[in-house]
């Protein structure tokens, strides 16, 4: 006697994957850190800093949406220790709200989202999920006390690169800390929107996914990332000797329009040579994984 077929809902993965529970703890967190959300949206749109902010909820959930397949055949055993993140969660949002410190509210809508993943699907979904919540980090800005002691070094490194660069090629620069005084008279101050901050941001962001898209060796993504480190310090000291050369010789070109022109160009430079680096780091690999395939031949 056949054995009747189990209903088409209970076969497919997808029947058995949490919806609801997602659908509503997921309400939920949006409803209890909305005044925090509110607010990282408004800098987002005023800080030209952050203003990669709005892509990264959105090239994470594309991340999540294109392993969809993979993500519904995870295995699914809710960890409650998830509750526990969820509390850390509640309890670092108070004191940040309570003390105005934006990060700590701003991270802790990070753990609670983390804490949500565990407590719903567990450690499996969780760790299938690693990146794109790693990825989120990004839409938080830097604590103002630690952005202040990353700014001025660079503002001043970027002074100094300018300086010997444009006395090397023949236009004489008097340096006082981040500020260029040129021989026309006019002056070109390094100031915070200049360290390159903002371009060491979007391209450490703009690595990571790059690897994620081009790339299927995950060791790939930190090198990137590490990488782009000398690559934004570089653009930007560039940037900045461009500008010191175009003032010398066209003042009004050296503001508005042309130096904001000046800096997309100079990003683009910058996301060229990650790209390049990253082409250099693959032939480098194949050859040293091609050397150690043919070495025990050659024994």
């Amino acid at each position: 006697m056949a054995t009747p077929a189990k209903p088409p809902s209970d076969s497919h993965p997808s029947s058995r994957f949490p919806w609801r529970g997602i659908v509503w703890f997921g309400a939920l967190l949006i409803v209890c850190y909305a005044p925090v959300l509110y607010r990282l949206v408004l800098q987002w749109a005023n800080d030209e800093d952050m203003g990669h902010g709005f892509f990264v909820p959105v090239i994470a959930a594309w991340i999540i949406w294109q392993r969809r397949a993979a993500l519904i055949e995870t295995p699914i055993k809710p960890n409650y220790w998830g509750v526990v993140l969820l509390i850390w969660g509640m309890v670092q949002m108070l004191l940040g709200s309570i003390g105005a410190e934006l990060f700590l509210a701003r991270t802790a809508f990070l753990i609670s989202l983390v804490g949500i993943v565990l407590v719903v699907c567990g450690t499996k979904m969780l760790r299938a999920l690693a990146f794109p919540l790693f990825l989120l980090l990004f839409m938080v800005p830097i604590p103002a006390i630690i952005y202040s002691q990353i700014t001025l070094p660079l503002q001043l490194f970027a002074s100094s690169v300018a300086s010997s660069a444009l006395t090397a090629i023949g236009l004489p620069v008097l340096q006082t800390g981040n500020i260029l005084e040129l021989p026309n008279g006019q002056q070109l101050s390094v100031v915070e929107a200049c360290s390159g901050i903002r371009s060491l941001l979007s391209l450490s962001f703009l690595s990571l996914v790059y690897a994620w898209f081009f790339d299927a060796k995950v060791w790939m993504r930190p090198v990137l990332l590490v990488l782009t480190i000398p690559i934004a310090i570089l653009a930007n000291a560039t940037r900045v000797t461009v500008t010191g050369l175009i003032a010398a010789n066209y003042p009004k070109a050296a503001e508005g329009f042309f130096h904001t022109l000046e800096g997309w160009v100079l990003f683009i430079f910058a996301l060229i040579l990650l790209i390049l680096s990253h082409s250099a780091i693959n032939r480098i690999y194949r050859l040293v994984h091609r050397g150690m395939k043919e070495e025990p031949a050659n024994v």
